[in-house]
C-alpha cells in the first residue's frame, strides 16, 4: 500500500471542514517565485477549502507582470512591496495589502574576502541585484553614511546585474560583495560565502524599531469590497499555511522539488531556514511604525527615483480590513 505524505494526510483531514461553497479570487504569482511553496501547502493541505475560497492561480513572469495585471484587473490579488503599494495611492490608485514576508537578503562575502566591517568595503568592488534604486542598495547605502559619514556609491565600484549573475560574480571573484535577494543568497551560503550583514541588521542599526513587512498580498480597494469574505478566506488560509511552514519540517519533503534543493540536502537545509526567518506570524494593521520608519529611509537615500513624490507613507498602504 503506498504511503501517503505528510501533506496528503493533512490535507485528507482539514478538507473535511471544508464550507460548501466557495467563492473565486484570482491570484497572479510569479511562476518560479518562493510563493510557490506557500500556494502548494495551501493547495496540498485544502486550506483554500477549508477557509472558503477557490483559489484561480495564474502564473506570471516577474513582479512587474503582477503589477500591470492587477492594474488592468486580470487579476485580483499579486506579490508587491509596500513602496509600490504607497506610490500607487499617490498617483491616485487604490491598492493596498496585507504583510507577507519580511525576507529580504543581505550583503554576502567570500570566505577569503579580507571584509569584516562595513568600513572594509570602500576601495572594493559590489555586486548588486538588481538597479541603483534597489531597496536593499539604498537601505545599505544609509547604513555605511551611518557608521562612516561617506557615500557608499563613491567609495565602492558597484556592479548591477540579475540575482544568478550576482552570485556568480562573488563566487569567481568578480566582486569582493554582493548584496543579493534572501534566496540567493541561501546558494551563496552553501557555496561558502558567509552573510556580513543582513538588511534586517542594517535597518535596526539605523533605528528601525523592527524588521518591517516589504512583500505584502496586494490587491485594490474595490476588489476588497467586492470579494470581501473571499479576500479574508483567502488570507485566512495564507497565515495558516505559514503556521505550518514555520512549525512542521515533515512537510516540506514534498517541496523538496519545487524548491530545487530536491538532491541537495544542504541548501534544501538553508533554503527551509531562511525562508522561516522571513514568515510574518501576525498582523496589526495599526501598528506600521516600522514601514514608516523604513519608506522615511527611502526617502532621504533614494529619493523620488524610488519612492515617487510623497514623503511619507500612505495610510492606506496597509489595508484596515483584517488582523491576525
Amino acid at each position: 500500500m503506498r504511503r501517503l505524505s505528510k501533506l496528503a494526510v493533512l490535507a485528507l483531514t482539514l478538507v473535511i471542514a471544508a464550507p460548501a461553497s466557495a467563492e473565486q479570487l484570482t491570484l497572479g504569482v510569479q511562476e518560479s517565485g518562493t510563493v510557490q511553496w506557500e500556494i502548494e501547502t495551501i493547495k496540498a493541505l485544502g486550506l483554500d477549502e477549508k477557509h472558503g475560497v477557490e483559489l484561480d492561480i495564474r502564473p506570471l513572469a516577474d513582479s512587474r507582470a503582477g503589477q500591470i495585471a492587477l492594474q488592468a484587473g486580470e487579476v485580483d490579488v499579486i506579490l508587491s512591496d509596500f513602496v509600490w503599494v504607497t506610490i500607487q495611492r499617490q498617483q491616485g490608485g487604490t491598492t493596498t495589502m496585507v504583510p507577507h514576508s519580511l525576507a529580504v537578503g543581505g550583503l554576502m562575502v567570500g570566505a577569503d574576502s579580507g571584509i569584516a566591517t562595513v568600513e572594509d568595503l570602500k576601495g572594493r568592488t559590489i555586486a548588486v541585484a538588481g538597479g541603483p534604486v534597489d531597496k536593499s542598495w539604498v537601505i545599505l547605502q544609509a547604513y555605511y553614511n551611518s557608521i562612516t559619514g561617506a557615500k557608499l556609491a563613491d567609495d565602492v565600484t558597484a556592479n548591477y546585474g540579475a540575482p544568478p549573475l550576482v552570485n556568480e560574480l562573488l563566487a569567481n571573484g568578480g566582486a569582493d560583495a554582493a548584496l543579493n535577494f534572501w534566496q540567493w543568497n541561501a546558494r551563496s551560503k552553501v557555496a561558502g560565502a558567509s552573510e556580513l550583514l543582513s538588511v534586517a541588521s542594517m535597518l535596526e542599526g539605523l533605528g528601525v524599531s523592527e524588521q518591517p513587512p516589504l512583500l505584502g498580498w496586494t490587491f485594490t480597494d474595490e476588489t476588497a469590497t467586492a470579494k470581501h469574505d473571499a479576500v479574508v478566506a483567502f488570507l485566512d488560509a495564507s497565515f495558516e499555511a505559514k503556521d505550518v511552514l514555520l512549525h512542521d519540517d515533515a512537510l516540506w519533503d514534498d517541496l523538496r522539488t519545487l524548491m530545487g534543493a530536491a538532491d541537495d540536502e544542504a541548501l534544501f537545509i538553508q533554503l527551509r531556514d531562511d525562508y522561516r526567518a522571513g514568515i510574518v506570524s501576525g498582523y496589526d494593521p495599526t501598528n506600521i511604525q516600522a514601514a514608516e520608519q523604513a519608506f522615511a529611509l527611502m526617502v532621504e537615500y533614494g529619493g523620488s527615483d524610488l519612492v515617487g513624490d510623497g514623503q511619507t507613507l500612505d495610510k492606506g498602504t496597509f489595508w484596515q480590513g483584517y488582523s491576525k
